[in-house]
């Protein structure tokens, strides 16, 4: 286990790094950079910027959303919060940081969120690698089914 990797909600001094994230073009369809969704996830209430840090360097993003009306469409579990937008700087893929950080998730989420009990996201079923990733770190497929900006989603759930 990688133990220099952890998770952050996003501070101001994360926002040189986030801005410089890169992303392989098999992997902007999937996906947004940090620079793209970061204004919005900062100024809207609800919306949770979580940075994955290696050491003390931003190397992976996502954010967590706690609105009823986002989540929604996803599950009507008043207690669940999504994740979304996850990437990791493409010059870090390959180093097991996205692994470690979905292992570190639950328990982060515990933390920050203690009335939470059930972890949701919505993953494009073209995006092998990002279903395994989370498969294998304990969201399970329960079948459940949406459409997405660019096809099929699998609407994965993770039980705290």
């Amino acid at each position: 286990m990688n133990n220099d990797v952890s998770l952050s909600l996003y501070k101001p001094e994360h926002l040189s790094e986030l801005a410089d994230f890169e992303l392989k073009e098999t992997d902007k369809r999937f996906t947004a950079l940090p620079k793209d969704v970061l204004t919005q996830a900062i100024t809207i209430q609800d919306r949770y910027p979580v940075v994955i840090l290696r050491e003390d360097l931003p190397v992976g993003f996502f954010i967590l959303h706690i609105s009823k009306e986002t989540i929604a469409p996803y599950s009507n579990n008043p207690y669940a919060i999504l994740l979304s937008a996850l990437s990791i700087n493409s010059v870090h893929h390959g180093k097991g940081y996205a692994k470690q950080a979905m292992l570190q998730l639950p328990a982060f989420v515990s933390a920050y969120f203690p009335w939470c009990d059930e972890i949701l996201l919505a993953v494009n079923h073209l995006n092998t690698r990002a279903k395994h990733l989370y498969l294998k770190t304990g969201f399970l497929d329960k079948g459940r089914r949406k459409i997405g900006p660019i096809g099929e989603q699998l609407i994965l759930h993770y039980y705290l």
